[in-house]
């Protein structure tokens, strides 16, 4: 009888030793994934602020370009349509699924395509280039394109490492149940490595 009583004390401390194990590593992952989750969250935000300074000081530009009354309206339509579509697709932090970040990225590269024609464009008017209104958007022009660029870089970092967390053994048991998904990134496009250049001579 005390033999037996003897074993089951075993196997029950052998159980509990077993069950305090996975707890912790279940405890572990678990918060080290949120913590990598809100990092994400709030790197998504700095690349939503970086976009968003783009899209209101372009706003300034557009009443600017509309004072010139011989200005291609066509060109400047593009921009405000573009700018209207890139500042309503947004994303909620807690979906940044690949497919919405694709989305989001379309829109903001459309948005980025008909600045620079508006921008290029703007090199036949003179008149213009001379308003200190449109030489204060072309100073901060560069700046903004490329604190866009490191936002995004540092986002696919570390979107890159909760998604290597969630993929990797045994993270990829376990991310399902806890209702971690995968986070999608920024691609870059060619030719966007580098600012447009719109300096004037």
């Amino acid at each position: 009888m005390k033999r037996t009583l003897g074993i089951l004390l075993a196997v029950l401390a052998f159980l509990t030793i077993i069950a305090i194990i996975i707890g912790g590593f279940l405890i572990n992952f678990y918060n080290g994934t949120v913590g990598l989750n809100e990092d994400v969250s709030k790197q998504w935000s700095n690349v939503e602020n970086a976009y968003q300074l783009r899209a209101d000081k372009t706003k300034n530009l557009v009443e600017i370009v509309k004072g010139a009354a011989d200005f291609e309206k066509e060109t400047l339509t593009q921009v405000v349509e573009a700018r209207a579509k890139a500042t309503s697709t947004t994303i909620n932090a807690g979906d940044l699924s690949p497919e919405k970040i694709q989305q989001f990225q379309q829109a903001q590269d459309q948005f980025s395509s008909a600045l620079s024609r508006l921008l290029i464009t703007v090199e036949r008017y003179p008149e213009l280039k001379a308003v200190k209104g449109f030489q204060d958007f072309q100073t901060q022009y560069e700046g903004m394109e490329n604190r866009i660029g490191v936002e995004r870089r540092k986002f696919n970092d570390v979107a890159r490492n909760y998604n290597a967390r969630i993929k990797s053994f045994p993270g990829n048991v376990l991310a399902g149940f806890f209702g971690f998904t995968e986070k999608g990134y920024f691609e870059a496009q060619e030719g966007t490595e580098n600012a447009p250049d719109i300096s004037f001579k």
